[in-house]
């Protein structure tokens, strides 16, 4: 029987401790940490961008085929995903959970090593946050700081007319994911005893279960004097983010369904599954891959790193938003990007 330590023999103050006892900060702007009223931070001289996330068990995770480790993980990464989204730096995150008795002290160890492995991972200080009781289920909420350089951030109302869109890393491989787990905990369920088969799919299951955020392609930006027109990143899928960028930017779009990226043991599982790859990059959402636009003058620039593709262009507002499927034909882009292939 593996030990298990109430949480109330803590008491509040007592589990702030615990879970933050190891905590060290690696930025310069961290003037004072957790263990204060508040924490301190100073980018000195440079703007704050600031996002928040909340994550409810039932909603947007299920314990079933989650590991607490990768939770914790994950509730980082989706947050300063946003942060990169802005074109800016992550430096700092709360965290404040609220949980009920089932959860014991070393599930909220694991949790947080997931926590501490990602701050690890992106150079990010834990500076705060709060704990409390739920009446029933896991409740996360997260809050990330970054610094740009004076408006050097990027929002999603500024592309341009003529710009090229593009997105990086490959999409889909998220929902598919999601979609071999849900399959696979319903079996369980439905027949006791039965060990879940995930068919060797450690790609997809990895990128729903422990996504990664782009700080790769905002420090290739950098290193190449590149600041894209608009940027979002994809928690939706890239149909609903490329329309927010359109309705914010009031313009128009083209894309094409032959350039968006899709990873090869992805499509072959879609295939298998039969669901439409396209479908899923378009709707699927949770890859955290970035989507934006850049003057056609950046094209040469982009050619150096292959982790990013060209999938189209804005418009103007009049011509509307269009996906250019494989076999030529054009259909309106829809938020449930499927429902254009019908």
């Amino acid at each position: 029987m593996e030990e298990r330590t109430e949480i109330s023999t803590l008491g509040e103050f007592g589990l702030i401790d615990h879970l933050t006892k190891n905590n060290e900060t690696k930025n310069a702007s961290t003037i004072l940490g957790v263990g204060d009223d508040g924490a301190v931070i100073d980018h000195f001289g440079k703007q704050t961008v600031i996002s928040t996330d909340m994550l409810v068990e039932g909603i947007h995770f299920d314990l079933m085929y989650t590991p607490l480790k990768h939770l914790g993980y994950k509730s980082v990464v989706v947050n300063i995903s946003d942060i990169y989204a802005m074109n800016a730096t992550p430096t700092h995150i709360t965290m404040s959970i609220a949980f009920s008795n089932r959860f014991s002290l070393e599930a909220l160890d694991e949790f947080y090593e997931g926590i501490y492995a990602a701050c690890d991972k992106y150079g990010v200080d834990l500076i705060g946050g709060d704990t409390t009781s739920s009446q029933k289920g896991f409740i996360i909420s997260v809050t990330a700081i970054g610094e740009v350089p004076p408006d050097k951030y990027v929002t999603r109302s500024t592309a341009k007319v003529g710009d090229l869109v593009c997105v990086s890393g490959d999409l889909g491989g998220a929902f598919l994911g999601l979609t071999l787990l849900e399959r696979e905990k319903k079996v369980y369920l439905e027949t006791k005893g039965v060990q879940p088969d995930l068919e060797n799919q450690d790609y997809i299951i990895g990128r729903i279960l422990k996504p990664e955020a782009r700080k790769d392609i905002i420090e290739f930006f950098a290193a190449n004097d590149i600041i894209p027109t608009s940027m979002i990143d994809v928690s939706d899928g890239l149909s609903s983010e490329l329309l927010h960028i359109c309705k914010q930017s009031a313009l128009g779009c083209v894309l094409y369904e032959e350039k968006i990226p899709v990873n090869d043991l992805a499509r072959q599982f879609a295939y298998k599954l039969e669901i439409d790859p396209t479908a899923c990059a378009l709707s699927g959402g949770e890859d955290y891959e970035l989507v934006f636009t850049i003057p056609q003058s950046e094209y040469d620039k982009l050619v150096l790193n292959e982790q990013i593709s060209v999938v189209g262009y804005m418009t103007e507002a009049i011509e509307g938003s269009h996906i250019i499927t494989k076999g030529g034909s054009r259909h309106p882009l829809t938020a449930q990007g499927w429902n254009a292939f019908n």
